[in-house]
């Protein structure tokens, strides 16, 4: 899902949804503003999610991920409820991985 969504900043082959709220479309364009914000979001959601699918490096892509997935989450809880409970189960492994592998993130 995140190698996905950081694809889709450079590449955007997804299109935006049309029913999204007047505040979320404010919040995006506000984003995009910055012209390297992005691109970094982009590039963390890459290098995470291909680190997430290798075993020995799971713990590393959790972390890389999670500041990510704390702004989805966010996001979701101010500005566009509708896609909480997806950010919620995303949250929820995230952590498990974490809890996990802590001693590999511990040393």
């Amino acid at each position: 899902m995140f190698i996905n969504s950081g694809l889709n900043k450079f590449f955007n082959y997804m299109p935006m949804p049309k029913d999204l709220p007047e505040s979320m479309i404010k919040l995006m364009g506000a984003l995009m503003a910055i012209s390297w914000l992005m691109p970094l979001i982009g590039v963390a959601e890459i290098i995470g999610g291909v680190l997430f699918i290798i075993p020995k490096f799971r713990a590393l892509g959790a972390i890389i991920i999670f500041p990510v997935l704390i702004g989805v989450l966010l996001t979701n809880i101010i500005y566009l409820p509708s896609g909480l409970p997806i950010a919620l189960i995303l949250l929820a492994i995230e952590l498990w991985v974490i809890i996990e592998n802590r001693e590999n993130i511990c040393q």
